[in-house]
């Protein structure tokens, strides 16, 4: 998990950098203690553009998130106590310029997983980056989630996989295609587990 998380943090420090000059908006969706973003936001020069909204549902993820923002001076990054699987808890932060939807794709069923992946532009703006990941264990999904980002106005800009025993795929994709209209009280996903 070590090598996965150092992964992403160095794939959104990447697109934090490709951004367009201006401000950023940042997305985490079921973002625990917000390890990917403050792993990244503190020292990465475009800090000052950046506002993030990290969505997390478990109150310990929650307190440990908010304190590390305190700590870290990072005052636009705010902590949302919600469920990250309906649309209506981005409402007030879309389009965003990144969204991260790290540690949800092995989660859940396949039908959410294909319905996430071909509703996850409605957060975006046009030229958005999604990083994701999920488990490469058999059945090996990421070629197929790969193919459903692509048809769905997604380009893909990498993809690592990690070979230990976590078999980790870490993606990032780019929106080349307009973003669907944004949906309020869309249900993106249901855990499974």
């Amino acid at each position: 998990m070590a090598q996965r998380l150092a992964i992403v943090q160095r794939r959104l420090a990447e697109r934090l950098s490709a951004a367009p000059s201006g401000a950023v908006r940042l997305i985490s969706m079921c973002a625990g203690q917000g390890h990917d973003v403050f792993g990244v936001l503190p020292e990465h020069p475009r800090r000052e553009d950046v506002t993030a909204v990290l969505v997390e549902l478990d109150p310990r993820n929650i307190e440990a998130a908010r304190a590390t923002a305190e700590r870290t001076g990072l005052t636009q990054v705010e902590i949302i106590d919600g469920d990250a699987a309906i649309s209506d808890v981005y409402a007030p932060f879309v389009p965003a310029d990144i969204v991260l939807a790290c540690g949800i794709f092995g989660n859940i069923s396949d039908q959410d997983l294909e319905r996430t992946v071909r509703n996850l532009s409605m957060l975006c703006r046009s030229g958005a980056s999604v990083i994701w990941t999920r488990h490469r264990n058999e059945p090996d999904l990421t070629p197929q989630i790969r193919s459903w980002f692509a048809e769905s106005g997604f380009e893909e800009v990498s993809f690592d996989a990690i070979d230990n025993e976590s078999k980790s795929g870490i993606g990032t994709v780019h929106l080349v295609g307009g973003p669907l209209p944004f949906q309020p009280g869309f249900r993106f996903f249901t855990f499974t587990r």
